[in-house]
C-alpha cells in the first residue's frame, strides 16, 4: 500500500514538472508554472519520506528545514544580476549530491555481499532492493552508479568554474593547460579504463581515479570557454546536472529522479542547441570546450568614440518616430531595468514607436533580459526577438543599447578572426542614429573590443545606465 501510495505521488509530481516546464516557454504562464513545480516538488519530497524506506526522521527533517532555511536566504538576498551564478552554484551541488549518492550505492553493494558471504540479513529499503539482485543486474547498477558518479563530477567542477567566471573571482578568458584537448581525451580514456577496472574488480580505487579523472575534466572543459559564451555554458551545466540525476535515478530504482533528470537533461541540452545556433557554434564544440579564443590577430578598430549628453538623447528621441531599445547585462548591474521601462512609457504616451531587441544569449543567463523587462512591467508585445527585429533596423530612427557589446558587435560579420565571428548579431549599426550607454571606454565581459562604438551614427552616452536614464527621463516629460 505505502509503495502504491509513493508510485501515484510521484506521477502526479512528474506531470507538475512538465506542465511547470512547459509553462516556462511564455513569460505570461511563468508564475503558474513555477507553483506547478513548487507543488510538484513537495508532494514528491512528502511522498519519498512516508514511503518505503521511511525513516531516520531525527536526521532527514533538519537537514529538509536547513536547506529551506538557506534556499530562502539566498533567494531573499540575491540581485537578478547574480541569478546566472547562482543557477551555476546550484548545479554544482546537484553535480556533487550526485557523487556522493553513487559512492553511497557503492558501499551499499559491499555492505550487501559482505552480509550475503557471512549469512547474515541486511536492512533499509536500497540495501533490500540490491540483496534482491542478480549479479547481472549488479553489474548493471554499477556501470549506472559509475555514469553517475562520472557525469556528477563533471557538472561540479564545471560549475565552480562557471559560477567564478560569472562572479569575477576566475578570469573570463578561455584558457587550457598544454595539450588542450589531448588532456580532456587522456582524462575520459583513464575514466574509461578505471570503469573497466571497477567492474572487474569492484575495489574502489578504481572508483576514486574516475571520479578524479571527471573533477577535471570539468575544470578543464569550462575553463576552455570564454566569457562571451557563458550562457551556452549555463544551459549547458543545466544539461549535465539533469543527466547526472537521471543516472542516480536508475541506480537507486527512483522512478521519479529518472523522469526529472530526464526532463532536467533534455531540455538543458535543447536550449544549448537553440543557443548554439542562434551564436552559430557548434553543439559539439560546445560540448567539448573547444570554442571562445581567437583565431587569429583581431581587425584593427579605427576611428574615435564620440561622446554625447543627456540634452543630444532627449533631442534625438523627441524628432525619432521609431525607437528600438537594445538591454544588456549593463542593464542588469545598474538595475536600470526600471527605468527603460519609464522611458517606454513616456515614449510611447507621445505616439512613438518603442520596441525591445533581444539578442538569444543577451545577459549571462538564457531569458536574462526577458525576466528583467518582465520584472519592469514593459508590455510582452514589444519584447521581439532577434529574429523577429533584425530586418528592421534600416528603418529605425534611433537605437539605443544599455550595457551590450558581443550581442550588438559588427565584428561578427567583419572580422574572420574575431572570437565571435559568424555569431549572429542585432544589427543596430543600420539604424539611423546609435546611442550606447556605457559606464567607459572599456571593451566588457568578454574582452573583445567593438567597432560600433567607432561608427559615424553612433555616440557613447557615458555614465552609469542607472543615472544616465534619470537624468534623460529629466528631460523627457
Amino acid at each position: 500500500m505505502e509503495n502504491s501510495f509513493t508510485m501515484a505521488a510521484y506521477v502526479v509530481a512528474g506531470v507538475l514538472f512538465i506542465l511547470s516546464l512547459g509553462g516556462l516557454s511564455g513569460q505570461e504562464s511563468a508564475k503558474r508554472a513555477v507553483w506547478y513545480g513548487i507543488v510538484g516538488m513537495a508532494i514528491a519530497v512528502f511522498a519519498t519520506l512516508v514511503g518505503p524506506g521511511a525513516g531516520l526522521w531525527w536526521l532527514s527533517i533538519p537537514l529538509i528545514a536547513g536547506g529551506g532555511l538557506i534556499g530562502y536566504y539566498v533567494a531573499q538576498k540575491v540581485q537578478m544580476t547574480e541569478m546566472p551564478q547562482l543557477v551555476a552554484a546550484m548545479h554544482s551541488l546537484v553535480g556533487l549530491a550526485a557523487v556522493f549518492v553513487g559512492f553511497n550505492a557503492e558501499m551499499t553493494i559491499n555492505m550487501v555481499e559482505a552480509a550475503k558471504a557471512a549469512g547474515e540479513s541486511v536492512e533499509g529499503a536500497f540495501a533490500l532492493l540490491v540483496a534482491k539482485k542478480e549479479p547481472i543486474e549488479i553489474t548493471i547498477l554499477k556501470i549506472e552508479l559509475s555514469l553517475g558518479i562520472w557525469i556528477g563530477a563533471v557538472t561540479f567542477t564545471g560549475s565552480v568554474i562557471a559560477y567564478g567566471k560569472l562572479a569575477g573571482k576566475v578570469n573570463s578568458a578561455a584558457k587550457k593547460l598544454p595539450g588542450g584537448h589531448i588532456l580532456n581525451a587522456a582524462a575520459a580514456a583513464l575514466s574509461l579504463i578505471c570503469l573497466i577496472w571497477y567492474l572487474n574488480s569492484g575495489a574502489m580505487l578504481p572508483l576514486l581515479i574516475l571520479t578524479a579523472a571527471a573533477l577535471f575534466i570539468g575544470y578543464h572543459l569550462i575553463m576552455g570557454i570564454g566569457g562571451a559564451d557563458m550562457p551556452v555554458v549555463v544551459s549547458m551545466l543545466n544539461s549535465y546536472s539533469g543527466w547526472a540525476a537521471a543516472a542516480i535515478g536508475f541506480s537507486l530504482g527512483n522512478d521519479l529522479l529518472i523522469v526529472v533528470g530526464a526532463l532536467v537533461g533534455s531540455s538543458g541540452a535543447i536550449l544549448s542547441y537553440i543557443m548554439c545556433k542562434a551564436m552559430n557554434r557548434s553543439f559539439v564544440s560546445v560540448i567539448l570546450g573547444g570554442f571562445g579564443g581567437t583565431a587569429g590577430p583581431a581587425m584593427e578598430v579605427e576611428g574615435e568614440q564620440i561622446a554625447i549628453d543627456a540634452e543630444g538623447v532627449a533631442t534625438a528621441l523627441d524628432e525619432a518616430d521609431s525607437i528600438v531599445i537594445i538591454p544588456g547585462y549593463g542593464m542588469a548591474v545598474a538595475q536600470a531595468q526600471q527605468n527603460v521601462a519609464e522611458l517606454t512609457r513616456r515614449l510611447r504616451a507621445k505616439g512613438k514607436e518603442v520596441r525591445f531587441a533581444i539578442h538569444p544569449v543577451a545577459g549571462r543567463l538564457p531569458g536574462h533580459m526577458n525576466v528583467l523587462l518582465a520584472e519592469a512591467k514593459v508590455p510582452y508585445d514589444i519584447v521581439l526577438e532577434m529574429d523577429e527585429i533584425n530586418d528592421d533596423f534600416p528603418d529605425t530612427d534611433v537605437a539605443i543599447v544599455i550595457g551590450s557589446n558581443d550581442i550588438v558587435n559588427p565584428a561578427a560579420q567583419e572580422d574572420p578572426n574575431s572570437p565571435i565571428a559568424g555569431m549572429p548579431v542585432l544589427e543596430c549599426w543600420k539604424a539611423k542614429q546609435v546611442f550606447v550607454s556605457k559606464r567607459g571606454q572599456g571593451t566588457g565581459y568578454s574582452g573583445i573590443e567593438n567597432p560600433l562604438f567607432y561608427k559615424e551614427n553612433t555616440r557613447m552616452f557615458y555614465g552609469d545606465a542607472k543615472q544616465s536614464l534619470d537624468t534623460l527621463l529629466g528631460l523627457i516629460s
